[in-house]
């Protein structure tokens, strides 16, 4: 017997309860890290389950990731609002995600900023999270198949870059895309990761921050770069 909607809104309160209490644990050992009000009701308002696969819809408002197909996953919710966190995002920004994975994460966004640009090197992922966000009547989401290497330029800067899935290094395409004073969330490495946050500066100078250690899967390409 399926879970009825009411049964998934008390899921999703005690996952976002669940996600606040791990953020001020993880606040008082790093000294940042607590999820703000807005970005709890973001995670309120979106139904994670329905961006998992039908065989793990029971553990749709566990705090943990679960495989969506293609080799991808959907991240942890803790993971997921620590990045949507750190962002620092308005109501106006215009923010750009590499790796649309499920569509979850785009669908948090989408309820803190002005527009989302969302990248998904997958078709079928990509239909999948599009279908989604239509079914959900999100209507300020842009997305396409293609290489998140190269990110989105036609649409940039952004004021904000979100990447769901871990480059062994940050592509210079993502910095030069970021607008000045805009922010960048990044799980960089191969097997060792780190969530890293670049800050960009006025002067086009960029800081580097590492946040948590973390686990994603490997950022793919389309293509192998020139040598």
């Amino acid at each position: 017997m399926s879970a009825t909607d009411d049964e998934m809104t008390a899921r999703r309160e005690a996952m976002v309860r669940e996600v606040a209490a791990a953020a001020v644990a993880f606040a008082r050992k790093h000294g940042r890290g607590a999820i703000s009000p807005r970005v709890q009701t973001a995670l309120r308002e979106v139904p994670r389950h329905l961006f998992v696969p039908p065989e793990h819809l029971s553990e749709a408002y566990l705090n943990q990731p679960l495989p969506i197909g293609f080799g991808q996953t959907i991240s942890q919710p803790f993971i997921v609002a620590l990045m949507t966190e750190i962002l620092d995002l308005k109501p106006n920004d215009r923010v750009l995600e590499i790796g649309t994975g499920s569509g979850y994460q785009a669908a948090v966004l989408s309820r803190l900023v002005d527009t989302v640009f969302t990248i998904e090197i997958s078709a079928p992922l990509a239909a999948r999270a599009r279908a989604a966000f239509d079914k959900l009547g999100i209507d300020n989401i842009q997305s396409r198949v293609g290489d998140g290497y190269q990110g989105w330029p036609e649409a940039a800067p952004f004021d904000a870059i979100l990447v769901a899935a871990a480059p062994p290094e940050v592509p210079p395409a993502l910095i030069a895309q970021l607008a000045p004073g805009g922010r960048l969330a990044i799980p960089v490495g191969a097997v060792a990761q780190q969530l890293i946050l670049v800050e960009k500066r006025s002067d086009q100078s960029t800081v580097l921050r590492e946040i948590i250690p973390v686990c994603f899967v490997p950022l793919t390409r389309q293509s192998s770069p020139p040598d």
